[in-house]
């Protein structure tokens, strides 16, 4: 951190708050663990442990994590590298505490939030959003395993990063960011009622008959003109052709 110091200016709000946080988080656990890389505090690394109960138990998993110069004003970017089920790797997730949704973003939430809201949100349905995966319970459990011998080319052996120290308890308060991340998290356009959508298709059909209509009376108005000016043609002619037989 002494380094740190030296390289980056400690006035500045948002290497300040990082440099709290690497400390708060300095001591590895057994659910997760976080650090900033030693040539750059706004990258980070991190490693969770895969929740209890779940596809992902027993298994291990690696990520980034990308923060903005205004951090905290402006949420992170989340990536996960090791091989997952539930999650595309090396693509940025959508979360609401992620750089996909800064409306929803809070300044009051930190890197050890966004770790707890990724392990909540990994047994979750992917739904289609964004970076999202739905791979079978088997084909989960199975990556769950193979995340063990998981090596990330700069912080070595993930297995090993992990400790036996228990985390620190979720407070009430992280409690009720949780549950508005869990409601927010992958939010999709909502889907409109079954009858909403009936009611629009019907007014859409009850519209055009109208239009369809009036097209069919002006062709068939454009069509007797066509054949009113044709047989006027021919009588013109005929009449002249008539006339020109009487003279001879």
């Amino acid at each position: 951190m002494a380094e740190m110091s030296e390289k980056y200016n400690t006035k500045c709000p948002g290497v300040k708050r990082l440099m709290r946080e690497a400390l708060e988080l300095a001591e590895a656990t057994e659910e997760y663990c976080a650090r900033p890389l030693e040539d750059n505090l706004f990258e980070w690394h991190f490693t969770v442990q895969g929740p209890k109960g779940t596809d992902f138990e027993g298994g291990i998993y690696h990520g980034r994590i990308l923060l903005p110069k205004e951090y905290p004003m402006h949420p992170p970017h989340i990536i996960l590298l090791t091989p997952n089920g539930r999650f595309e790797v090396n693509k940025k997730i959508c979360l609401s505490i992620s750089g996909h949704h800064p409306e929803t973003w809070q300044p009051s939430w930190s890197i050890r939030t966004a770790l707890l809201a990724l392990i909540a949100f990994m047994p979750t349905p992917a739904e289609g959003t964004i970076g999202s995966l739905d791979y079978t319970p088997e084909e989960r459990k199975v990556l769950a395993k193979k995340s063990k011998t998981w090596v990330c080319s700069q912080c070595g052996e993930i297995a090993s990063l992990l400790s036996s120290t228990a985390a620190k308890p979720i407070t009430e308060e992280e409690k009720t960011v949780l549950n508005q991340i869990a409601f927010k998290g992958e939010e999709q356009t909502p889907k409109p009622p079954v009858e909403l959508v009936q009611e629009v298709e019907t007014q859409s059909l009850e519209s055009t008959e109208p239009s369809t209509g009036f097209l069919d009376q002006l062709t068939e108005i454009l069509v007797a003109l066509l054949v009113g000016a044709i047989g006027i043609f021919i009588y013109r002619r005929w009449n002249h052709f008539t006339a020109s037989d009487t003279e001879l």
